[in-house]
């Protein structure tokens, strides 16, 4: 097999015109220059130079092999730039993954700010809900995922943890209902009412309302599961029940619903970034997370 830094030795005998000095210009002796040419002469399995008077020429394989060895140079050259912006951010690719209301509330003005400062570092954005998104990290399928705690199960080994927010749950009450009056809910106030679980299938999110509701001392009565918030937001409209959300997943309130603080108690989910341990130090990761930052202090 031919050996590149050889044939670089050879395209410097071949554009400077003499072992000499190519010598010279490499720092080698022409001693050593020689035995680099010879030697790839035994592995060309012909000859590359010729001497013409106190210099030399190449043979037409010589010719060939410094051709060559231009081309593996500009591309050598072309690989150390493409390695450097990686190693400092400013190319490559970002598989971020998230659930839809972190989607919906902070991904988008975090993404338009990171675009701003990595123009040319390409992002692969994607819910995963209703699948929690920290395994496509822990899988390694992902370098970032906006992930919900408490959770019953910790992250694996090689994840790191960055708090983004804690986001408290409200109470979404029809127009009309008894409690409408008050500006803060008790949460065991609305054991009586019928239910809308608007968190729905089941994870950390509903995990929290449901805990929540077994901590002020009743289950609730669900009579409709909505699939989504906005829809969960309708059925409350209608009268058919009430129900608790995270604040963040509010987005526009449906004029028939009010929305009250709740206590005793208020549950809130904690939101974090989670990223491999050998992403996390990389400046596009570290970018992409103060965008997030930037987010959620906007968001308030």
């Amino acid at each position: 097999m031919l050996d590149v830094r050889r044939m670089q030795v050879l395209r410097a005998v071949v554009t400077s015109g003499s072992i000499t000095a190519a010598a010279t210009n490499l720092g080698y002796t022409p001693s050593a220059i020689s035995q680099q040419v010879a030697t790839l002469e035994k592995q060309a399995g012909v000859a590359l130079l010729e001497r013409v008077g106190r210099g030399v020429r190449p043979t037409a394989a010589g010719r060939l092999l410094t051709e060559h060895a231009a081309v593996i140079t500009d591309q050598l050259a072309e690989a150390e730039t493409a390695l450097a912006d990686l190693r400092a951010g400013r190319t490559g690719l970002l598989r971020v993954r998230y659930f839809a209301s972190a989607g919906a509330a902070l991904v988008p003005p975090a993404v338009a700010a990171f675009r701003r400062d990595y123009p040319d570092v390409r992002l692969d954005l994607k819910v995963t809900e209703p699948d929690d998104p920290l395994p496509e990290v822990e899988a390694g399928r992902a370098d970032l995922a906006i992930v919900v705690f408490p959770r019953s199960v910790e992250p694996a080994r090689g994840v790191r943890l960055v708090h983004l927010l804690d986001d408290p749950y409200v109470a979404l009450l029809p127009r009309g209902h008894e409690l409408a009056r008050k500006r803060v809910v008790d949460l065991a106030d609305l054991a009586e009412d019928q239910w809308v679980d608007a968190i729905f299938p089941a994870g950390p999110c509903r995990d929290l309302m449901r805990n929540a509701c077994a901590e002020a001392g009743f289950t609730p009565k669900v009579v409709v599961e909505g699939d989504d918030f906005p829809t969960s937001q309708g059925f409350v409209a209608a009268g058919l029940g009430v129900a608790i959300v995270p604040k963040l997943s509010l987005g526009s309130v449906h004029p028939g619903v009010l929305v009250r603080r709740l206590r005793r108690p208020q549950p809130l989910r904690s939101i974090y970034a989670a990223v491999r341990d050998e992403a996390a130090d990389q400046p596009s990761v570290r970018g992409l997370i103060d965008a997030l930052t930037m987010a959620v202090k906007a968001a308030d």
